[in-house]
Formats: structure tokens, C-alpha cells, sequence
């Protein structure tokens, strides 16, 4: 008969199961950096919810897929950062033409 007593050990190193959708926010932050950056909007709304179910729960988890996630959510973030500043600067270079009367005749 088994009983369940806890590990100290594995309390301090986290659990043996991958956070879900780990791989999937990595995924989605690394394309919103190379392809499309407003996939980093999902990968940073995925990451922190995982975050946070790690931290209800952080015996349950590896530490591996947390950094894993973190990864993603990084990534995610500069993705999103990447489309804010290409909109600034797509709306200074519309400001500037128009402040210069380009493209009339």
C-alpha cells in the first residue's frame, strides 16, 4: 500500500509534468518575431496563464517547461513590441510626408 508522503526534494524541483501548451507558446512567440507579430499577442496571453497555473500549483510542474513558457511569453512580447514601434514609425513617416506635401501634384 502506497502512501503519500510528500518529497521535499521534489517540491523544491518542481513536478514531472509539462505545463500544457508549453511547446505551443514557444512556437507562436518565436513566429511573432519572424513572421506575423500579432501571434505574439496569443503567446503572451497563454503564457501568462500558465504562469499563473504554475503558481497555484508549482510541485505539479517541471521547471523545464516553465522556462519553456517564459520563453514563449518573452518572445511573444517582443513580438507585440515589434508591431507597436513598426506602427509608430509606419504613422511618422505618414506624418512627415504630409507634412512635406509629398506625392501631390
Amino acid at each position: 500500500m502506497e502512501q503519500n508522503i510528500p518529497d521535499p526534494y521534489r517540491e523544491a524541483k518542481g513536478g514531472t509534468e509539462t505545463l500544457p501548451n508549453a511547446t505551443a507558446i514557444l512556437v507562436l512567440g518565436i513566429l511573432s518575431i519572424v513572421f506575423c507579430q500579432p501571434l505574439g499577442i496569443a503567446a503572451w496571453i497563454m503564457g501568462n496563464s500558465s504562469i499563473n497555473e504554475f503558481n497555484q500549483q508549482p510541485g505539479r510542474y517541471s521547471q523545464s517547461s516553465l522556462g519553456t513558457v517564459q520563453a514563449g511569453r518573452i518572445c511573444g512580447i517582443i513580438g507585440v513590441a515589434l508591431i507597436v514601434l513598426i506602427a509608430i514609425l509606419m504613422l511618422a513617416g505618414v506624418s512627415v510626408l504630409s507634412f512635406f506635401n509629398f506625392g501631390r501634384d
